[in-house]
């Protein structure tokens, strides 16, 4: 069986050929670099760590670029509240978040471009779609895409003009000549640093968040390309507004495929930082284990909604108990994958129907259960093999299984640290449910007049 992928440009599975034979290139829209990443960021990175991981078990060679945007509206507000250069600011924040990612196994790209070393190539890319009329300047110095000029306007959201025109917002100071044009070059402003400004043949200005992708992948992958992929809240506009762009300017398809990740959602509203209803991926990592946290995301289909709470993570841990309690039963034996041993077989064609990942975990399961009858080493292997293709289960099962494991004495006196804060603020509740998240992952706390101790429950 070949690999199928959802295309949400043709709303079909559809059978995935890479234009260059056994190469894959993907770009995936990355990071607006403000502020910590948080849990629903990891959702989005991690599920294109497990297609690209997938697409290598697969024999293919794949070059995966997901970009950082360091300029935009957000990032130069935060660096002046905090006094900081815009620069300082990003590069604190791009550690931040390789640290966080990489400890829940997400590898890193093939490439990471930052839209700030690719200005020129975003006004080269601005002036094509000038001189093609698809671009025009306004009044008030920005540069702005004419959408009614692009005939393929909409096909990605499905969204015909006289939808969009329903739904449309006034011009600001009337610089656009329709509501529905969008901006590709912003004029400098007073009020903005020197160093979110570039000199241009368009006037002082930075660029517009779209055309930032639009310059980055085609400097990077080419004009056309295989996959694109991000969260599903860019298929409208920043997709859609891409392919106008880069179809605009080349006359050629972007990418064959558009993938898109589904919401981490809390109390049924999609986890986003202008809800206030997210937790940083710092936050939860003090809670749980990365590699429980990374299970938890991976067990859901990339594209379904996916259900925040303490107990979807207390229930994962716990699930992956049972897969570590196999390999600790028998020693893994060393051996290469075989795709057409019955095993492999059923976890190959999981995830070759668009990345299957539940019925891929499905097969773990099944398999540790015949480890546990059989004792083979020889099937410990091939479940900690197929493991590895989702990133999981390649730590000592030993270290895993102990209660508490993926929590080191930092992370705990943290906790309890929190708790003390909580209930000298009498807030008994939030102390309790300290309490009960470290019970749930074998910490039994021992109040005493000289402290709070902690043991591994027995």
């Amino acid at each position: 069986m070949s690999l199928r992928i959802y295309n949400t440009l043709s709303r079909a599975m559809e059978d995935f050929s890479p234009i260059e034979p056994g190469h894959v290139r993907m770009y995936v829209c990355g990071m607006t670099i403000y502020d910590l990443c948080h849990i629903g960021h990891a959702r989005m990175m991690m599920a294109f760590d497990v297609v690209q991981r997938w697409l290598k078990a697969s024999g293919l060679r794949v070059t995966y670029v997901r970009n950082i945007t360091d300029i935009d509206d957000k990032i130069i507000q935060r660096a002046l509240q905090r006094g900081i250069t815009i620069r300082a600011l990003t590069d604190e924040m791009i550690a931040a978040m390789h640290a966080d990612i990489g400890a829940l196994g997400i590898e890193p790209p093939s490439l990471e471009p930052r839209a700030t070393e690719y200005v020129p190539q975003m006004l080269s890319l601005i002036a094509t779609l000038e001189g093609k009329g698809l671009a025009y300047r306004a009044g008030n110095g920005d540069v702005n895409y004419s959408v009614r000029k692009f005939a393929g306007y909409g096909k990605l959201s499905g969204k015909s003009l006289d939808e969009l025109r329903a739904g449309e917002r006034v011009a600001v100071q009337g610089s656009k000549e329709d509501p529905l044009d969008f901006v590709l070059w912003k004029s400098a402003k007073p009020e903005e640093p020197p160093e979110a400004q570039w000199p241009s043949a368009f006037g002082a200005g930075r660029p517009g968040w779209h055309i930032e992708c639009s310059a980055m992948s085609c400097a990077t992958l080419g004009e056309t390309f295989d996959i694109h992929g991000g969260g599903a809240d860019l298929q409208f506009p920043h997709h859609e507004n891409e392919i106008a762009q880069s179809e605009g300017a080349t006359g050629q398809p972007l990418a064959h495929f558009w993938v898109h990740n589904g919401f981490v959602r809390v109390d049924n509203e999609k986890m986003s930082k202008s809800l206030g209803n997210f937790f940083t991926i710092r936050d939860v990592l003090a809670q749980y284990d990365a590699e429980t946290v990374r299970f938890f995301i991976v067990r859901a289909h990339y594209r379904s909604a996916l259900n925040y709470s303490d107990a979807h993570l207390d229930d994962a841990r716990q699930a992956l108990k049972r897969l570590y309690t196999a390999l600790a039963l028998v020693a893994p034996a060393e051996v290469a994958l075989d795709w057409t041993q019955p095993w492999a077989a059923r976890f190959k064609a999981a995830m070759d129907e668009d990345f299957g990942t539940p019925e891929a975990v499905a097969v773990l399961f099944d398999l540790a259960s015949e480890v546990n009858k059989t004792r083979s080493p020889e099937l410990a292997g091939l479940l900690k093999a197929l493991g590895a293709c989702l990133g999981l289960l390649q730590g000592p099962p030993e270290a895993f299984l102990q209660a508490g494991a993926g929590m080191d004495d930092v992370a705990i006196q943290a906790q309890i640290a929190a708790r003390a804060a909580a209930k000298a603020a009498k807030d008994f509740g939030e102390a309790d449910r300290i309490r009960n998240a470290l019970l749930a992952q074998g910490i039994v706390l021992k109040d005493a007049a000289s402290g709070t101790t902690w043991e591994v429950a027995q």
